[in-house]
């Protein structure tokens, strides 16, 4: 296993440890005050071929509807298929299905906070874009589920937007968008 670098302030990283990062920061948004969608803008590009998108901190305004929050690439809202099946926290089937869906669900939203993990393949490509996700819908009738789909079409993406499923909205939190390194 490899030991992480020990970083201080002041010095000089080599190439050699430049080239071990996994991932690259590439934009930081915060969500805003009671929207139902947010837009990132200019983060797929030909400089990565995977992501990861975190979504952590804010609120939902209501603990309403399915708890989800939904993802979109650029202005398509067609084509998306999904699969996951996990069990609320008291035992119960859960999925999360969509076949030819306007959307992914793919993020958990409460009044306690808003939760996404998502990484997306090869968005940017003209090719079909894969994803895997996991999330937690934090009330005690909640779940926790892990998935995974594709959208179905070979257009090249460089947006996507997080919308608020049911009547809620979100405020605050934070969209963090990584790249891997090839």
């Amino acid at each position: 296993m490899a030991t992480p670098p020990d970083f201080t302030a002041g010095a000089v990283l080599t190439a050699a440890q430049m080239n071990k990062v996994g991932l690259w920061l590439i934009k930081t948004q915060t969500i805003g005050s009671a929207v139902t969608t947010t837009t990132v803008t200019d983060v797929f590009s030909a400089d990565y071929e995977n992501y990861r998108i975190i979504v952590a901190g804010g609120v939902a305004s209501a603990n309403a509807g399915n708890n989800n929050m939904a993802v979109t690439l650029g202005s398509t809202t067609t084509g998306y298929y999904q699969s996951a099946l996990s069990y609320t926290y008291a035992g119960a089937t859960a999925s999360i299905l969509a076949n030819n869906g306007a959307a992914w669900l793919c993020g958990g939203q409460s009044t306690s906070g808003l939760n996404m993990i998502l990484d997306v393949f090869r968005p940017f490509a003209a090719d079909e874009t894969f994803m895997s996700f996991s999330y937690a819908v934090m009330t005690t009738t909640g779940y926790g589920i892990p998935g995974a789909g594709y959208l179905n079409n070979t257009t090249s993406y460089t947006a996507f937007t997080i919308t608020s499923t049911a009547t809620t909205t979100h405020t605050g939190g934070t969209v963090y968008v990584y790249g891997y390194r090839d």
